[in-house]
């Protein structure tokens, strides 16, 4: 394919959150005439926004309402690239198609993580059995939708942000759950122990089982091995599961950059002009490894995504140096004909049950001589902390009462001195102590 009127032919692979940022900004910032555009997205359905599946899940939200804008150019979807030709600059396709590239951009994003368990895997099998799930993609999420119903028994392996995502949405369809994390506390790489507690009090008190330090060994089978019907922790207990959902982290798509010979750690290693080993390759979002760092977030991806579509059409200077990124996480409200003990007849003197706002940002584990200063209410069920460095804040987690989040990660992204006379406790007021 020859170029129409020497405008370049940019390919992103990758139908994500960063593939398709990009692919809006590069629209939005390239001269009319200078750039063609082709995405590949490996999955047949719009692009959609990863983060809100729970909400799917829960059946707050249909897929349409998570679909991403529409993206500008030539979308192909359900095209799945198996090879980069770098001498030749061609993508081959897994229908036979072949797309020349003048600048490649990887968006792969990443995998599931699936443990090692004793019956997860047959030799004589492909994908997971009958009754398992994995939760990262709008199939993972419509196939658990479909499978759940009220007081189906479900066991989520794995306490991080998806697991307890994914438990929590469970509970609201009604499903009996029991969340089983191998580590001491939940959300372990966003909260403190504090913090931790509050979450799995209010996890527990919507119905959630949960059990932390719990290790899970395998996976039991139904008689006529057809399914499977039990989870086996490490002490020997079961615990019986209808359906089974693996939250257990994910791991960067490397496989195609790895086989065309680029540089790949953990991730695929990029730059600050986020180039890979290949200077007409670029990586962006999970897959991409910048400075030794993985970030797996949509804040990264899209900051990603908005410095390289600069580079590529308007700003030649622009670099990526990392990103501050903020946590958030909103877990809703039990509907009341989900709730395990059925609808409520309480009185219209008794509150109802509201969503838990969750934000976690930067280090919220001190060193030290690090200042901290926390705020709890166990009757509202609110909990705040910030961690201060010499003049610095470096951390903070907010459960329960976000009010002063927005002037905190300012402050925080910013990376600018505290004021010297402001006491410490006025970080945590409405104002941020601005």
């Amino acid at each position: 394919m020859v170029a129409v009127g020497g405008a370049r032919e940019i390919v992103v692979i990758g139908g994500g959150t960063a593939g398709v940022r990009l692919a809006q900004r590069l629209a939005a910032t390239a001269p009319a005439g200078t750039v063609n555009l082709t995405l590949l997205g490996e999955e047949p359905h719009a692009p959609y926004n990863r983060v809100l599946l729970a909400e799917v899940l829960a059946g707050r939200y249909g897929p349409e309402v998570i679909a991403l804008p529409p993206v500008p150019g030539g979308e192909r979807r359900g095209v799945r690239a198996v090879r980069i030709d770098r001498a030749d600059r061609l993508v081959r396709c897994g229908d036979g198609g072949v797309v020349p590239y003048d600048r490649l951009i990887l968006a792969t994003g990443s995998n599931p993580v699936l443990p090692p368990l004793r019956g997860l895997r047959r030799p004589d099998h492909d994908g997971l059995p009958e009754g398992v799930h994995a939760f990262r993609t709008m199939d993972d999420c419509l196939a658990l939708s479909a499978a759940v119903r009220p007081g189906t028994r479900a066991v989520v392996i794995g306490g991080g942000l998806l697991g307890v995502s994914a438990a929590r949405a469970l509970a609201e369809r009604g499903a009996q759950v029991v969340l089983a994390q191998q580590g001491e506390h939940l959300m372990e790489r966003q909260l403190d122990r504090a913090g931790s507690r509050l979450l799995r009090t209010q996890l527990e008190e919507w119905g959630v089982e949960v059990h932390t330090e719990c290790r899970v060994r395998g996976l039991v089978r139904t008689a006529d091995d057809t399914r499977v019907a039990a989870v086996e922790l490490a002490d020997g207990f079961r615990l019986d599961a209808e359906l089974t959902v693996l939250a257990c982290g994910v791991r960067p798509r490397t496989g195609l950059a790895r086989a065309a010979g680029l540089d790949v750690r953990r991730g695929v290693v990029v730059d600050d002009e986020l180039r890979t080993s290949d200077p007409r390759i670029h990586a962006i979002g999970d897959c991409a490894e910048h400075e030794e760092r993985l970030y797996g977030l949509a804040g990264a991806a899209l900051e990603q995504a908005d410095v390289l579509a600069r580079l590529l059409t308007v700003d030649p200077s622009a670099r990526y140096t990392g990103t501050r990124s903020l946590t958030r996480l909103t877990l809703g409200a039990l509907l009341p004909e989900a709730r395990p003990d059925g609808p409520s007849e309480a009185s219209p003197e008794v509150a109802p049950e509201v969503p838990l706002d969750l934000a976690a940002f930067g280090e919220t584990t001190p060193l030290p001589g690090d200042d901290t200063v926390q705020l709890t209410d166990a009757t509202r069920g609110t909990y705040r902390k910030v961690v201060v460095r010499g003049d610095r804040l470096v951390g903070g987690v907010l459960l329960g009462d976000l009010a002063t989040v927005g002037t905190l990660a300012r402050t925080w992204e910013d990376d600018v001195p505290l004021p010297p006379t402001t006491p410490l406790l006025h970080l945590l007021t409405p104002d941020g102590g601005s």
